[in-house]
């Protein structure tokens, strides 16, 4: 008997799913569990397993659609089994830019997908969408939707503003306009996850009041406990740094806190969010109640998240829940940032190189290992004092051995 393939929920709050590639092609032989196709979120990247063994007969929603969570994107069947095709389109799925062959693209004179007689595009429009056309400039039915039911999302809007270039005029190839770059230049959409990285980032920076604070930190005592550490497999220097986060954030729970709307949220757990690198963009996932954990335990989760995201292992929950974000750009060589916020968040801390660095000590020119902390904050909820306390602790943690040693033991 067939079995359906059905896009997954991957979190609470996600409604539905982009199918980056299919990992099996129709005819293949599949087993249970084994990764069948990768999607893509707002929240998470990741491969989705078989849920039966067998033969995938059908597949109903092509690489590069979004489409609904709990639709059939596939069916699973037993060898030479026949399975009958979805009567009209494929169910649910929306296709995320219109097929080649229905005629010019937006752009060279064609319509926009979906446009009622009035010339309102298809699908419903959410104030921030109608506020960004309107900032920008945007013609909405111009604009080719890619969430249900052909909407156009705030991503949309972007990409489109993106494509137009800097010269505001219509996106590159309609009404005679230059490509962008000139002629020879290779032109590529941007992934889904490269998408939604740009949506998050400009909404941050239209809601926060960003400020950021800056302090050198001695790292001598953290490589004195590393060295010193049990069995010889010492925590990373991030570890020390998030559980030295973690305590300051109980400390100081503002930091730890969100806003939404006219109203203050106080966060009952501190969860850190990890930021680790892609190929493809950057994932934030998340190490849970990190305050309650010792620094080898730390250390652990985030190996772990790291691990995983970067073999797109990662679980709905492994994503949610985050209050506070770290991100490390030192491992790249960077010496300090000025970070994006993480919203809803309130505050993220970056991490600059931690090197040998000249410095003086008892009237004496030594050198020492040291690195820079910067912390940005909502000016909106946290104050500039606030911020400097909450960054002087978490230095005056990483500076004393005492510290360090209850850290280990924790």
């Amino acid at each position: 008997m067939p079995t359906d393939v059905l896009m997954p929920q991957m979190g609470e709050s996600i409604a539905e799913g982009t199918i980056v590639r299919w990992i099996k092609s129709v005819g293949e032989p599949v087993d249970r569990d084994e990764p069948l196709f990768e999607i893509s979120t707002d929240k998470v990247d990741a491969e989705v397993p078989a849920p039966a063994g067998g033969v995938l007969v059908q597949i109903r929603a092509e690489a590069g659609e979004t489409v609904p969570v709990n639709s059939v994107v596939a069916v699973i069947g037993a060898a030479g089994e026949a399975v009958a095709s979805p009567a009209g389109p494929a169910a649910h799925a929306v296709p995320t830019a219109p097929p080649a062959a229905a005629g010019p693209s937006p752009g060279r004179g064609a319509p926009a997908p979906g446009p009622t007689p009035g010339g309102t595009p298809r699908g419903r429009l959410s104030p921030v969408v109608r506020r960004l056309a309107a900032e920008h400039g945007v013609d909405l039915s111009a604009v080719a939707g890619t969430g249900d039911g052909g909407r156009i999302t705030k991503a949309d809007v972007l990409a489109h503003v993106a494509a137009r270039g800097p010269g505001g005029g219509s996106p590159a190839g309609g009404g005679g306009h230059a490509p962008p770059g000139g002629l020879g230049a290779r032109v590529e959409p941007m992934s889904v996850m490269r998408r939604r990285i740009a949506e998050h980032m400009i909404e941050s920076r239209r809601t926060a009041a960003h400020v950021h604070t800056l302090f050198e930190v001695d790292f001598s005592a953290v490589a004195a406990a590393r060295a010193a550490y049990p069995g010889g497999l010492a925590p990373g220097y991030l570890a020390y740094i998030a559980k030295a986060a973690a305590d300051a954030l109980a400390a100081t729970p503002v930091v730890n806190a969100s806003v939404d709307g006219a109203n203050v949220v106080h966060h009952a757990q501190i969860n850190l969010g990890i930021a680790v690198a892609l190929d493809r963009g950057l994932i934030v996932p998340v190490v849970k109640q990190a305050d309650r954990l010792d620094v080898g335990a730390v250390d652990t989760a985030i190996k772990d998240l790291a691990t995983r995201a970067r073999s797109k292992r990662l679980a709905p929950e492994d994503v949610e829940g985050g209050t506070f974000t770290i991100t490390n750009p030192g491992s790249f060589g960077s010496l300090l940032g000025m970070p994006i916020i993480n919203q809803p968040q309130v505050a993220i801390l970056g991490v600059g190189a931690i090197e040998p660095r000249p410095a003086v000590v008892d009237g004496a020119v030594v050198a020492r290992l040291r690195g820079f902390l910067t912390l940005g904050f909502d000016h909106r909820l946290i104050d500039g004092a606030v911020a400097d306390r909450f960054l002087a602790q978490v230095k005056a943690a990483l500076e004393d051995p005492q510290w360090l040693e209850a850290a280990r033991r924790s």
